[in-house]
């Protein structure tokens, strides 16, 4: 199974997205990843479509843009965080729910 998303055209299978959660749980802190962990929680356990609210998505989008640039997080998964948190602010400055089908 994998993902796409609104504000977003790319889609990822559902390893590369728990990666993901696993490269940003290892350099945000515990406080950041709480803001996120919800997002990684819904990838992995959901069977269909759900929807992260834009403010939500707001907040996630500082987390995960934070994250991309860390000096710790390696350089072939930077690219990925930095997508998401793309079209996490995307959803939050349009102040439409961010959309994962």
């Amino acid at each position: 199974m994998g993902w796409s998303t609104s504000h977003d055209t790319a889609y990822r299978s559902a390893d590369a997205i728990c990666e993901v959660g696993q490269q940003v749980a290892h350099v945000v802190t515990g406080k950041d990843w709480r803001t996120v962990q919800t997002l990684f929680q819904l990838v992995n356990r959901a069977d269909g479509p759900f929807t992260i609210p834009a403010r939500e998505a707001g907040r996630m989008a500082l987390v995960l843009g934070k994250a991309a640039a860390h000096p710790l997080m390696p350089a072939a998964w930077a690219g990925e965080v930095a997508a998401l948190a793309k079209a996490a602010q995307r959803a939050a400055t349009a102040r439409q729910p961010w959309e994962w089908s």
